[in-house]
């Protein structure tokens, strides 16, 4: 009877140290099974990492090539907005400078033709003085007299205008002096008569005035 239950004792502990023995292979097991675990988390979250990290660095080259573009872009169209304004300023210069020379142009034309008139004045001039006293009220010299007019007003409405002379003091830049007189009603250096008009046209001098200075 003693040795049936020693034996049954004997089972129970086999049974137990066998129980225990699956208890610690199971957890070993399942230790095994939570590193394996966390190595495939771990593996995975450096996976994510390195694609994110790829991401950021194609985004960065990409923004990088896009911003080069934008400044190439933008320094194209400086350059063009340059070149435009040095085109127009050319094209104002251009513009002045041909206006400038047509105005000369014209000036000029128009002072040759004026040049080729006064002789005409000057004439008409003379053939209205040289008319007698008794005949200044006659029709042809009156005839006369109103066609003078009508050039003298042709001609300032043209901007041409006599230059002042008799009682002025002489000036080169208007008067040409070909004698010398002596005057008690003028001082020295002053015009006491006048030989031929001179005339301006817009300020500019087409023929000087031929004078006669007081000495």
């Amino acid at each position: 009877m003693a040795e049936e239950k020693d034996k049954l004792q004997e089972e129970n502990l086999t049974e137990e140290k066998a129980s225990q023995a699956d208890g610690e292979v199971n957890a070993d097991k399942g230790a095994e099974a939570d590193d394996v675990a966390q190595d495939a988390a771990k593996a995975e979250t450096a996976q994510e990492s390195k694609e994110a990290s790829k991401e950021e660095k194609k985004e960065k080259k990409k923004k990088e090539k896009t911003d080069k573009k934008q400044e190439a872009l933008k320094e194209k169209i400086e350059e063009l907005e340059d070149r435009v304004k040095r085109q127009m300023a050319e094209f104002e210069n251009f513009r002045k400078r041909t206006e400038k020379e047509k105005t000369a142009m014209f000036e000029t034309g128009a002072k040759s033709v004026i040049e080729k008139i006064l002789p005409v004045v000057d004439n008409f001039e003379r053939g209205l003085a040289a008319v007698p006293e008794d005949e200044k009220g006659g029709g042809f010299a009156q005839g006369m007299e109103m066609i003078y007019k009508q050039l003298m007003t042709e001609l300032e409405n043209m901007d041409v205008k006599p230059i002042p002379a008799v009682g002025e003091e002489f000036n080169p830049d208007f008067h040409n002096a070909v004698m010398q007189v002596e005057s008690e009603e003028f001082e020295t250096g002053v015009v006491a008569q006048e030989l031929q008009k001179g005339y301006t046209y817009r300020e500019s001098v087409v023929r000087h005035s031929m004078v006669a200075v007081v000495s």
